[in-house]
């Protein structure tokens, strides 16, 4: 269900969560994995100076400023609960953002989710703390996910996705 990229993210976001020390795995360690592991998802933040402060903000949030974020959920915004079956180290907003991005993928006929659906699925929750860190460094431009999808990206089945 998820692509080679997503899987590695998922993997990578969990990772940075535990050595952080945060309760939750969130949207933000999902931005933040996702944009080390695939280079599609790199493009849509261009290859300047905004990708360098989205990235800078990221490495400051991971040795320290979230911390604030470390005793709360990550809320799940507009988007209906996830299912019950998943862990307990998820926090909702980011098994949704998972959930999504898998129902993009089939949405545009792929049997697998790409880092740049997941991407999509992240910037649709405007209540995310993915969304908050993108705010918070100047990035508006990709507005909701669809706006992904005019971001001028190789197509994704060039991946087998």
């Amino acid at each position: 269900m998820l692509d080679v990229e997503v899987r590695s993210a998922v993997a990578g976001a969990r990772r940075r969560a535990v050595r952080d020390g945060d309760r939750h795995v969130d949207t933000a360690h999902l931005l933040h994995s996702l944009l080390e592991t695939d280079p599609l998802v790199r493009a849509l933040f261009g290859d300047g100076p905004q990708l360098a402060r989205l990235l800078g903000y990221l490495v400051q949030r991971s040795i320290g400023y979230g911390r604030a974020w470390r005793s709360s959920t990550e809320d799940r915004g507009p988007f209906p609960p996830p299912r019950a079956t998943r862990g307990p180290h998820w926090s909702p907003a980011a098994v949704a953002a998972l959930e999504r991005a898998v129902l993009r993928a089939r949405a545009r006929g792929g049997t697998r989710a790409s880092g740049v659906d997941l991407c999509a699925a992240l910037v649709d929750d405007r209540e995310s703390r993915a969304v908050d860190v993108l705010s918070h460094v100047g990035i508006e431009h990709l507005g909701r996910g669809g706006d992904v999808d005019r971001a001028g990206l190789p197509e994704q089945g060039a991946r087998g996705v």
